[in-house]
């Protein structure tokens, strides 16, 4: 097989019959060899419905049906790992990425120039509160992270089946794609899009799950959390070896230093350190104790092929 589309969906009944209606198309333009994959993130509402009924007039889509809700990451492991095609392609199911530019993506691939080609926003489509923080987001994370060009970036990209073979050799349970995308290394592209407006249905993804995404980002491809400990307590121990050398001289000088205000912000400046670094530190401990349990990402209810 030519190529394969990967779209994770949940709770996207409204989307699903523009989605088929625009990326069909566009996969036929490069090739009448290809599968979509649609992997149905334990929707609750008709959004399986509305896939089985698309599947009878376009057999060469497939709809993998995870048995709930895994969450974003673990449903597009899922159906990579059942991709069959020389090429696949990842895309989320909003179509805020736009699928017309998933021909230049093989076009680069088929050059054999590149091994993986990743989408690069230049831009968020409108300046609301939820995007400022995903470019905050972005930023932070490529300063801190090991990986380059990481900004800006997200699940949209395609990639060829030796790259393919490398990102599913990942086994943690506790995954950020665009980063293990970067990781694997090989011959990797990009191309620069703008990104569209969501015109129908609402994000699935609200502000705790950007966050805990964002935080399984950063812990996951960063030393900059427990470096910040460190580089916490050395600001403490310099701060309070002056507050003590201060202390020693108005002693020695003979003004005493009037009230307990000095001690109580000590304790809560120590105390809130130390919680910090404990926060922190718990953080590490979850993940690792999540990665003990080899529990799997997903379980498969029912594959439609």
């Amino acid at each position: 097989m030519e190529l394969s589309l990967v779209v994770p969906l949940f709770n996207e009944e409204a989307l699903v019959e523009n989605l088929v209606s625009r990326t069909v198309p566009v996969l036929e333009g490069i090739t009448p060899d290809f599968e979509i994959i649609f992997v149905d993130d334990g929707s609750k509402d008709g959004t399986l419905a509305r896939l089985k009924e698309a599947r009878k007039n376009e057999p060469r889509i497939k709809i993998l049906e995870l048995s709930k809700n895994f969450g974003h990451q673990a449903a597009f492991t899922a159906g990579l790992t059942f991709a069959k095609g020389e090429y696949t392609v990842m895309m989320d199911g909003d179509l805020q990425d736009p699928p017309e530019l998933i021909p230049v993506m093989h076009r680069m691939l088929v050059s054999d120039e590149y091994d993986v080609i990743f989408g690069k926003r230049t831009n968020k489509a409108n300046l609301n509160r939820r995007n400022l923080l995903t470019i905050s987001f972005h930023k932070t994370f490529r300063r801190f992270s090991d990986l380059p060009d990481i900004d800006n970036v997200g699940n949209f990209s395609a990639m060829n089946r030796d790259a393919l073979k490398a990102l599913l050799q990942f086994s943690e349970s506790i995954r950020y794609l665009p980063g293990l995308r970067h990781f694997i290394g090989f011959r990797q592209g990009f191309v620069e899009y703008r990104r569209e407006v969501r015109h129908q249905g609402k994000s699935k993804m609200n502000y705790f799950k950007l966050l805990s995404l964002s935080s399984d980002a950063i812990f996951s491809f960063s030393k900059f959390p427990i470096r910040l400990c460190l580089y916490l307590g050395i600001i403490g121990i310099v701060v309070f070896f002056l507050a003590g050398l201060y202390t020693l001289i108005a002693k020695i000088a003979g003004f005493a230093i009037i009230g307990w205000s000095s001690t109580l912000l000590s304790i809560y400046f120590l105390g809130s350190i130390q919680l910090t670094f404990l926060g922190v530190i718990g953080e590490y401990i979850y993940r690792i104790y999540k990665e003990s349990q080899h529990r799997p990402s997903y379980f498969v209810r029912k594959f439609h092929e």
